[in-house]
């Protein structure tokens, strides 16, 4: 089961460097947020893979959710920072 896990993380590691990508490589600001965005979305999904692997899934879990939830507030705020700068 453990290559399993290793195997899962490998992958996700590597879907997170195509966002991370994106990240510096994006033409508009919209896109490096949403690249962002996927980037906060994948790192707690990580965590949990983490957290499988060395039988403390109960931690890490509340890990990932506070940081879905950062994410969440985060992705919020800097779209609305970024319409109200574009109606200046």
């Amino acid at each position: 089961m453990n290559t399993l896990f290793v195997g899962l993380t490998i992958v996700v590691l590597l879907l997170m460097l195509v966002f991370i990508g994106r990240v510096i490589v994006g033409p508009t600001i919209f896109d490096r947020v949403v690249a962002l965005n996927g980037v906060g979305t994948i790192f707690p999904l990580l965590l949990i893979l983490i957290g499988l692997d060395y039988g403390r899934a109960d931690m890490f879990i509340d890990l990932a959710l506070a940081l879905f939830l950062l994410n969440l507030f985060t992705t919020l705020l800097v779209a609305r920072y970024v319409r109200f700068k574009a109606e200046l």
